[in-house]
This record gives C-alpha cells, structure tokens and sequence, in this order.
C-alpha cells in the first residue's frame, strides 16, 4: 500500500506497505513487509519483514518476525512460535514495500 490510513483494519493475505507509507491504527494482517511508518498496534498471524525504512511505534504480535538493519521498533514485540527475532542486511536498496 501506498499513502496514509487512520483506522483499524485487516488485510486478508499480504500486506505489503511502501517506505512512504503510514498507518494509524490496530492492523491484522496474515503476512506482512513492512517499509513504511505505523503507530498502534501489528497482529501478524504469520511472517513479518521489517524494513530498513520502516518505523513502527506499535506492540506486535506475530508467529516469526525477521528485522533489517535501520528498522526502528518502539513497542513490545511478541513471537508467538517463540522464534528468535531474525536480523538481516536488507539487500533491497531503493525498492518501496
């Protein structure tokens, strides 16, 4: 997604959300990759990828979770299969979400 959303919601499959994005509110999502900016609260019910663009000030819980370097998450993050937080270079430069 590109632009901005105010309000909660759910995406049925991937969310994919574009460094210039932002959404204010609670999202449920089955997948997500995130480059863009949110603020609330991030239920995954599977993977999420987290961007080096991406700012997410938001509690997440997900089943597994992997972060690029340069991400910033101010919130508590819950893995539920209790995998590690998986950490990674993105190699993507220059590619919105």
């Amino acid at each position: 997604m590109c632009g901005s959303i105010r309000g909660d919601g759910r995406v049925g499959g991937a969310l994919r959300m574009a460094a210039s994005a932002e959404w204010e509110g609670e999202i449920h999502a089955q997948a997500a990759v995130i480059a863009g900016k949110i603020t609330g609260r991030l239920v995954v019910e599977d993977k999420l990828e987290v961007g080096m663009t991406a700012v997410i000030r938001a509690d997440i819980v997900t089943r597994s979770i992997a972060v690029a370097k340069g991400a910033v998450i101010d919130g508590a993050v819950t893995v539920t299969s209790g995998e590690p937080v998986l950490r990674f270079e993105e190699k993507r430069h220059g590619q919105d979400g």
